[in-house]
């Protein structure tokens, strides 16, 4: 089972992502805002982060800046998942080293697929 931080603003996502990442074993913490998640990530040790692009304060990519900056989560493997869906924001979060970006509106089955792939691929599953 691995520990996932989920950063996003909607709390119906972040409860449809609880229920779905669940069935695959996991445990979620879910937090609204780009502060909030840093400081999560830093306090407690999680095993990958999902993203949102928009979020109140810090945006997505300035979250994923300072998470690579952090040598205790420089490594942490970070999936991306926003509505911005132009070529720049995609580039942009994957050139900052997150692992996947999936675009809003999405299928809940494929993120829990490609978070497990991730870990495995981490050695963390």
């Amino acid at each position: 089972m691995a520990r996932i931080l989920v950063i996003d603003d909607d709390d119906l996502l972040a409860e449809l992502l609880t229920f779905t990442l669940g069935l695959h074993g996991h445990e979620v913490v879910a937090v609204a805002d780009g502060e909030s998640g840093l400081e999560r990530a830093m306090r407690e040790p999680c095993d990958l982060v999902v993203l949102d692009g928009i979020l109140p304060g810090l945006d997505g990519l300035e979250v994923l800046r300072r998470l690579r900056g952090e040598p205790r989560t420089a490594e942490l493997p970070v999936i991306m998942l926003s509505a911005r869906r132009d070529e720049r924001d995609v580039v942009g979060g994957l050139s900052l080293g997150a692992e996947d970006y999936l675009v809003k509106p999405f299928i809940p089955e494929e993120l829990a697929l490609r978070i497990d792939r991730t870990l495995r691929r981490t050695h963390l599953l």
